[in-house]
């Protein structure tokens, strides 16, 4: 395979100020400020109507900023038209010409900026061989799997070498596992090519596995910006906890408080966590906990270490690699507890267990 990498100084530094897009009345971006680095991977991520395709779309130039300013290596392109900018861009569509061979797809952007025939050969050979689509470059594409369509935007979208190339869920229309081969290819085009990437996506798997950081987006506004285990290990509140995979939302009072932990009293539990944000005693808080941390026993064994709760099964969940477990805990308390499928029946429903974790293992949020 070919692994020439671009020439020149690539950078791609993007930073977004104060960022703002109205539909009518509608904040649909809403003071949006994010520094994303050079040769960053960088993803979008929630859900519908939070903001992140438009977000995208006001960084690629397809949508006007209504205030604010973005920048590209501290240059403001806020008023720039899209074919000016210089970026790569994947649309979950793929956009593919039909009228089109592979090879002419992914020569497009080098013919529309005038490129030597040779330059455009050498170009399109060695993108084509990146997304090991070398042999396919005399088919249209109705004889192309879905897969390979995305391949070959792919190729179009980094033949021309920019320094930022925007993608926006250009996986959503794959099956699960072409889904994730695709996810570790897309992540190591980007690693050898040293390209600033920003990523849309409403998959939380894909995001964790692909990203350098994450901004998780609800209502047009940022709510965390983090690593993926940042993010998902503390959660900066109960939304970014609840979308970022599956977790335990234990709402309650502050009960007391003892230096960074505290000690929250949910119905007539009391469970004890460290704190993320400054409360009060008697104040709302809620207690986060992810299901793979919590341990499931029979009443009276093993360790008493940490939060204890007695419970009872209400719901049993087989899962392929793991078993998932509803304990009813108190009246208001729901406790999910994962446990890896080691081939041992699962516990019936309505038998009585004991739950525990680790304090450290768990966060007190701020109602």
């Amino acid at each position: 395979m070919n692994v020439r990498t671009p020439s020149g100084n690539l950078k791609g530094a993007i930073d977004l100020r104060g960022v703002t897009k109205r539909y009518g009345a509608e904040r649909v971006v809403d003071d949006v400020s994010l520094a994303i680095q050079p040769g960053e991977f960088f993803s979008l991520l929630g859900p519908s109507g939070s903001g992140k395709t438009t977000t995208l779309m006001m960084i690629a130039g397809f949508a006007g900023v209504d205030e604010g300013a973005i920048a590209v290596d501290g240059a403001n392109i806020s008023g720039m038209q899209p074919q000016h900018r210089g970026f790569g861009m994947v649309f979950q569509n793929y956009a593919i010409f039909p009228h089109l061979n592979v090879f002419e797809n992914v020569a497009f952007p080098l013919r529309a900026r005038r490129q030597p025939e040779a330059t455009v050969r050498e170009r399109v050979t060695w993108a084509l061989d990146l997304v090991q689509l070398g042999a396919f470059a005399d088919r249209f594409a109705r004889q192309l799997s879905g897969g390979q369509q995305q391949r070959v935007a792919i190729a179009r979208a980094i033949v021309f070498e920019p320094r930022i190339v925007l993608m926006d869920e250009p996986l959503g229309a794959l099956d699960k596992n072409l889904r994730y081969d695709m996810q570790v290819e897309i992540k190591e085009i980007q690693r050898r090519l040293g390209m600033t990437v920003v990523y849309v996506t409403h998959d939380q798997e894909e995001a964790m596995n692909m990203s350098d950081r994450i901004a998780i987006m609800n209502r047009g506004r940022i709510e965390q910006v983090g690593m993926p285990s940042e993010v998902y290990e503390r959660p900066s509140n109960a939304f970014v906890g609840r979308f970022l995979g599956e977790a335990n939302i234990l709402d309650g009072t502050i009960d007391g408080l003892e230096g960074d932990c505290a000690t929250l009293r949910v119905g007539g539990l009391v469970l004890r966590a460290r704190v993320r944000d400054a409360v009060t005693v008697g104040s709302r808080a809620s207690l986060f906990v992810r299901p793979e941390k919590v341990t499931i026993r029979l009443p009276g064994a093993g360790e008493r270490s940490g939060n204890r709760v007695e419970g009872r099964v209400r719901r049993v969940s087989f899962l392929g690699n793991i078993v998932r477990y509803l304990v009813e805990a108190a009246p208001s308390a729901h406790v999910m507890v994962d446990v890896q499928n080691d081939g041992r029946p699962p516990l019936a429903v309505d038998t009585a267990v004991t739950l525990g974790w680790a304090m450290d293992d768990s966060l007190i949020l701020a109602g």
